[in-house]
């Protein structure tokens, strides 16, 4: 198997419940790890696996959409993934909220949604 992983996507978007978080952008860190189908590695060509940009341009897309939850945000971009490449038979995506609102005095590095999913 091999697995190709995007870590620390910095986005700005508008994911949240309420209408605050959703009016004005804020930081989003994406995971990504996308294990292909097929072998790879006998031939040094982009055509042979799956060209990062072209993933990242597409959770850019998406991300430009307003989720309430970032677990519906998260499993939007898996399902786009699966959508939009062949050759990826399973994807994990983690959405990191890196200053989730929160009660004075509480802290956290960041709050986050974790999906994973596999072709059908």
């Amino acid at each position: 198997m091999t697995r190709l992983v995007i870590q620390g996507l910095e986005l700005r978007g508008r994911h949240g419940v309420s209408a605050e978080e959703r009016a004005r952008a804020q930081p989003f860190a994406i995971d990504l790890e996308l294990e292909l189908e097929g072998e790879f590695g006998s031939t040094d060509e982009l055509e042979a696996t799956v060209d990062y940009t072209k993933v990242i341009e597409r959770v850019k897309e998406i991300n430009e959409r307003s989720f309430k939850l970032i677990e519906a945000f998260a499993s939007a971009v898996a399902e786009a993934i699966l959508a939009g490449f062949p050759k990826v038979g399973r994807v994990t995506v983690r959405v990191r909220k890196l200053h989730p609102p929160l009660p004075p005095r509480t802290r956290v590095g960041w709050l986050g949604a974790e999906v994973v999913v596999e072709r059908r």
